[in-house]
């Protein structure tokens, strides 16, 4: 069993905004298998899906992005799924829009829900998926207007193009691995 979570905030006021780029990629992958989310035991959302043969729990926690670690740890206690099993989709300002990337582990890089998880793993040894919010080579200032911020028009054409290749690439990790999802998908960007 693989567990994908997606990162952002619970309230509707944060919904189509950058911080919640997580939300929308296991929304649609939700939506592409028909599935409901019911309340879990903690403060999470889910649902399960199965592709290829590899069930597959969808997660939206359902604390603020900072706490996200909470969710992260009381989903894989209940379901018994070890760190490897694990990928985190969530925004990334040091991408540029439009563009995602794959890591078997690493740093927060800055991304407070992925520092959270981290933390309350003790390890940074688990799968994440980026995707890029960043406008031009510039960071926007200050960084928490920005990224709670509504997508404008043109960011969300580009990132209807972009969640399909998210989707694909968090189904790929769960069923080839982080190392196959990072060869195909790395590349990728609308």
């Amino acid at each position: 069993m693989k567990l994908i979570i997606g990162l952002g905030n619970p309230e509707a006021r944060y919904t189509g905004t950058r911080h919640n780029v997580g939300f929308d990629v296991i929304d649609r992958l939700a939506a592409q298998f028909q599935a409901v989310f019911s309340s879990g035991k903690g403060k999470f959302h889910w649902t399960k899906i199965n592709w290829r043969n590899t069930p597959i729990i969808l997660l939206k926690p359902m604390t603020y992005m900072n706490l996200s670690g909470h969710a992260v740890i009381a989903a894989m206690n209940f379901w018994k799924i070890p760190r490897q099993d694990i990928l985190a989709v969530c925004d990334d300002l040091n991408l540029p829009s439009g563009s995602l990337r794959l890591r078997a582990k690493g740093s927060a890089g800055g991304q407070n829900g992925l520092k959270h998880i981290i933390e309350c793993l003790g390890s940074d040894e688990f799968a994440r998926l980026r995707v890029g919010i960043r406008l031009d080579e510039q960071l926007p200032g200050p960084f928490s207007s920005f990224v709670l911020g509504k997508f404008s028009e043109e960011e969300k054409k580009t990132m209807e193009k972009i969640l399909p290749l998210c989707s694909d690439a968090a189904l790929d990790f769960a069923v080839n691995g982080i190392e196959h999802a990072m060869n195909r998908y790395n590349k990728s960007a609308v």
